[in-house]
C-alpha cells in the first residue's frame, strides 16, 4: 500500500479462553486432558490488531468492561499503538468471554459470552473519520447502521456471526465478507449488496464477486496449521486495506488468502496476526 489508511474498526472485544484438545466432543461428551490458555480475541479487537500489523493506523471502537479480562484484552492492542481513546468502559458489566477448543489440525469449537459488547452505542460525538471503516455483527446492530449511514470513506461489514442485518447495511458496504456456512444462511438476500462479495472457505480458499460477476478466486498457500481461530479476521482486514488502497481484486484476494493462512499458523486468534512483511514473504516462496 502507497498510502498508510486510517482506519476505524467498530465491534468487539473478548478474552479468549483456549481449550487445545485432542479431538472436538460430540454432543454431551466430555473432554478430558485438555491444555488451556488465554489470549486477547473478539472479532472487532482481531481486526484492529491485523489493520495494525498490516500497516495502518487503527481506532477501535468497541466496549468492555471495568475488570480485569478487560486488560487482558486489550494488551496486544495497547502494545501496538492501536487507538483505545474511543473505549467505551462499562461498570457492572463483565468484558466479553469466548470459549474455544481447539484441535491439532487446527480446527475449532467457540462459545460466546459477549458481555460489555452486547451494550455499545454510537459515540456521542460521531464516529471518528476514516479512509476505511470495518464492521463485524457481535455488537448492537443499531451500532452498524449507524456506521453505514454516518461513515465516509470505504465500509467492510464481515457479517459474522450470522443473523439478521438492515438491507441499508448490504446496500451501503463497499465490501461484504462471509465465510461458506454464512453465505449460505443469507443466501439470496447477499444479491442487495452493491460493492464487493468475498466468500472464504477455509483451506479451499476464497472468492470475490461484484455483482453476479466473479471477480477472482484463489488458494492460500500451503502452510502446516496448527489454530484457524483469527484466520477469517485477518483476511477481513487485509483484503478491505488492499481495495480500499486501490489494488485491484485478483491481487487483493491473493495477498488476504496468504494472510489468512499465516494466521493458523501459530495458537491464539491475536498472538497469530502476521505483519505486512510475513505476508509478502510467504507469497514470494
Amino acid at each position: 500500500m502507497a498510502k498508510t489508511l486510517d482506519v476505524l474498526v467498530v465491534g468487539s472485544v473478548n478474552l479468549d479462553l483456549s481449550a487445545k484438545v485432542a479431538r472436538l466432543p460430540q454432543p454431551g461428551e466430555t473432554i478430558s486432558g485438555a491444555v488451556l490458555k488465554r489470549f486477547p480475541g473478539g472479532k472487532g479487537a482481531n481486526q484492529a490488531l491485523a489493520a495494525r500489523r498490516l500497516g495502518a493506523e487503527v481506532t477501535l471502537v468497541a466496549a468492555v468492561g471495568e475488570d480485569g479480562n478487560a486488560d487482558e484484552a486489550l494488551a496486544l492492542l495497547q502494545q501496538a499503538d492501536v487507538d483505545l481513546g474511543a473505549l467505551q468502559r462499562l461498570p457492572g458489566v463483565p468484558t466479553g468471554l469466548a470459549m474455544i477448543a481447539v484441535t491439532p489440525e487446527g480446527e475449532n469449537q467457540i462459545v460466546v459470552a459477549p458481555g460489555a459488547n452486547t451494550k455499545l452505542r454510537t459515540p456521542d460525538d460521531g464516529f471518528p473519520a476514516a479512509d476505511l471503516v470495518i464492521s463485524q455483527l457481535e455488537t448492537p446492530g443499531a451500532v452498524l447502521e449507524d456506521v453505514v449511514k454516518h461513515c465516509a470513506g470505504f465500509v467492510c461489514v464481515n457479517l459474522a456471526p450470522a443473523k439478521e442485518v438492515d438491507v441499508s447495511v448490504l446496500t451501503r458496504a463497499d465490501l461484504i465478507v462471509v465465510n461458506e456456512s454464512e453465505a449460505d444462511w443469507y443466501g439470496q438476500s447477499l444479491s442487495a449488496a452493491r460493492g464487493f462479495v468475498a466468500t472464504t472457505y477455509g483451506a479451499r480458499g476464497a472468492k470475490l464477486y461484484h455483482g453476479e460477476t466473479l471477480i477472482a478466486e484463489t488458494e492460500p498457500p500451503a502452510v502446516d496449521a496448527v489454530d484457524t481461530t483469527g484466520a477469517g479476521d485477518t483476511f477481513t482486514a487485509a483484503l478491505a486495506l488492499q481495495l480500499a488502497s486501490g489494488v485491484a481484486g485478483p491481487n487483493a484476494l491473493t495477498f488476504a488468502c496468504a494472510a489468512g493462512a499465516l494466521a493458523t499458523t501459530r495458537r491464539g486468534a491475536q498472538p497469530s496476526l502476521p505483519t505486512a512483511r510475513e505476508v509478502r514473504t510467504l507469497l514470494a516462496r
